[in-house]
């Protein structure tokens, strides 16, 4: 499956948060640019590195008037742990039908020490004020994402 095409309409969708809270994407229409991110594992190394990047730079997000969502196939209670244990300071999107991954075209083949397995691929994707994709990241470096996201907010 491809990723949806820079300058379309980015997909719809409505997911609920750590909170059992209903986020869509049409809440953000004209208000805010959204930076979705799809991270394989709640708590594991390298999505708590990627999270806590993004938790340490808050502000920076705050003030290119960006809003962090990170979404996963984990279930709600999984996710308030995360957020809990790494006091993550942005809402995390539960998405275990994997139906939004698949709108987006993250989920798909993964290789890991040899194995295959079907997985989240670690993608982002910048969604404009307007509703459109400005940007997708798919060379993903968990330990520098918040830097990255923040150079291409920057150019937007």
């Amino acid at each position: 499956m491809a990723f949806p095409k820079v300058g379309n309409l980015a997909p719809a969708f409505t997911l609920v948060n750590q909170n059992g809270e209903k986020v869509s994407l049409k809440d953000f229409k004209g208000k805010k640019t959204v930076v979705l991110y799809f991270y394989p594992k709640a708590l594991t190394p390298g999505c708590i590195t990627q999270a806590c990047g993004i938790r340490d730079t808050k502000k920076d997000f705050d003030k290119l008037d960006a809003v962090v969502l990170g979404v996963s196939p984990d279930p709600v209670k999984k996710l308030q742990s995360f957020i809990e244990k790494k006091e993550l300071n942005f809402d995390l999107l539960s998405d275990e039908e994997k139906t939004v991954a698949e709108k987006y075209g993250v989920w798909g083949l993964k290789k890991f020490m040899g194995r295959e397995f079907m997985g989240i691929l670690r993608t982002t994707f910048i969604i404009g004020k307007d509703g459109r994709l400005k940007h997708v990241m798919d060379k993903v470096k968990t330990k520098t994402h918040h830097d990255d996201v923040l150079e291409i907010l920057k150019t937007l």
